[in-house]
């Protein structure tokens, strides 16, 4: 019998029971639970959204998995509770805490609802009728344990240690120190919205190409609308994806530095410095607000003489103090569903009858029943001189077009709910969202509102 086939047989066998143990694996009665939806809250000294929380055991300081609720009569526990099964970032009994990662986003269960990780490896929240609402889907695929690592990552893992499933591949609107958002994947991260459900909102952020990417997305549009886009690298290679990083500027680790780092395939394609708070910045994060806005929090324990606090230690949107210098007049609803922004204050009410004081009430025109056949009546529309829409310079519009035409081309579209026209450039923007307007000292740029 030849040598060679000797080697064959028994790489063979071991490839057989190799793949039989894992598949085999199962998860030790020890490191089995079943945790219920019920009893007593725990009373925090700050909770983000002023949630009710019942804490489970599984955690890794300053990280706990948590039942929480945001809906009013949660404390009173009545039916019609919603709660999310997340994760929460911070100290209970000296600092605000944080919710950084969501399971069941936008698909709340109730009271006594339970989670689940049986010896099957799979790790499952139903409500208490037996509904599944969120589950990892690591049935049977060598699972032996579930467990919070010290930077916030949960993870299942096999008996060698690999990952099988884990919380950073699934970001809700947060990443932590550690955490990539991969190119055109589906770990972009998204807003929160104002549901008691924490459903998600119309905000995301997402890598594409060599750029990160804000995007507002609506009933009424056909595709998200960006709002921002990054100028960090000046490369054309496309990039897989940015972890955000927290590392020590000097042996003496006095100052940190918070950033994006790029990769581009299997190599680095550059680094882009967000923050340089001057103490230790592992415990931060990166939250895109139910706003629009993105900001880096930092935890830090030993400050304000050993009270734990959050710190803001980058702001996108923030002039004065954010490193990415951009103003806050560019939020699409900065100043409402139609308001002018000037020098980071919403300042006038565009009306037909001219730019009135500010107020929340601040409003497009009611539109008129259209069928968008083409067949229009005629539409009128006011004149806001100097003034910019927040996509103005991410999308240029449709260029060399009269302003007649640009006008024609917004009455015959339904979703139209007016234009933005430069003069010097004859370049024609058309808005299906109106929101803030940014005052721009070019009075050649005007919009035209629909009436």
């Amino acid at each position: 019998m030849s040598s060679f086939f000797l080697t064959y047989v028994f790489i063979t066998t071991l490839i057989f029971f190799s793949s039989s143990f894992v598949a085999e694996s199962t998860v030790p009665s020890s490191k089995t639970f079943k945790f219920t939806n019920k009893g007593d809250f725990v009373i925090a000294y700050i909770v983000e959204y002023g949630a009710a929380i019942r804490a489970l055991s599984l955690s890794s300081s300053p990280f706990q998995l948590c039942f929480y609720s945001t809906t009013p009569n949660a404390m009173a526990r009545t039916t019609g509770n919603a709660y999310t099964l997340g994760l929460i970032m911070g100290d209970s009994s000296e600092s605000p805490m944080m919710w950084v990662w969501d399971a069941n986003r936008g698909n709340p269960v109730g009271e006594n609802a339970t989670l689940t990780f049986g010896a099957d490896g799979n790790l499952v929240l139903a409500d208490a009728d037996g509904r599944i609402a969120w589950q990892t889907g690591t049935a049977n695929k060598g699972v032996v344990g579930v467990k919070i690592l010290p930077n916030g990552n949960i993870v299942l893992y096999d008996s060698r240690g690999k990952f099988i499933w884990q919380s950073f591949e699934h970001p809700s609107d947060t990443l932590l120190v550690g955490q990539s958002l991969h190119a055109n994947g589906p770990d972009r991260i998204s807003s929160r919205s104002s549901d008691a459900d924490g459903s998600e909102g119309p905000y995301s952020l997402v890598l594409e190409k060599n750029r990160l990417n804000l995007y507002l997305k609506s009933k009424n549009l056909k595709k998200p609308l960006i709002y921002y886009t990054s100028d960090w690298l000046g490369t054309s290679e496309p990039m897989t994806r940015a972890l955000f990083s927290s590392s020590p500027e000097t042996e003496e680790a006095y100052a940190y530095e918070l950033s994006f780092q790029f990769f581009a395939a299997n190599s680095s394609a550059g680094t882009t410095i967000l923050g340089r708070p001057k103490y230790n910045s592992t415990f931060s994060l990166l939250r895109l607000g139910s706003d629009g806005s993105l900001k880096i929090y930092t935890y830090y324990d030993k400050v304000l003489y050993g009270i734990g606090v959050w710190e803001v230690t980058f702001n996108l949107f923030d002039l004065i103090t954010g490193n990415g210098g951009v103003s806050e007049c560019k939020y699409p609803n900065k100043c409402g569903p139609l308001g002018v922004c000037e020098d980071e204050q919403c300042v006038a009410c565009p009306t037909a009858k001219g730019l009135l004081g500010w107020t929340k009430k601040c409003a497009p025109p009611t539109q008129r029943k259209c069928d968008n056949t083409g067949k229009t009546n005629k539409v009128d529309y006011f004149k806001v001189v100097g003034v910019e829409h927040f996509m103005s310079d991410y999308s240029k519009g449709e260029g060399s077009l009269k302003l007649d035409d640009c006008r024609s081309k917004c009455s015959k579209d339904c979703r139209c709910l007016g234009f933005f026209y430069k003069q010097e450039s004859s370049n024609c923007l058309l808005a299906p969202m109106l929101g803030t307007l940014n005052k721009v000292a070019n009075t050649s740029h005007v919009a035209y509102i629909k009436l």
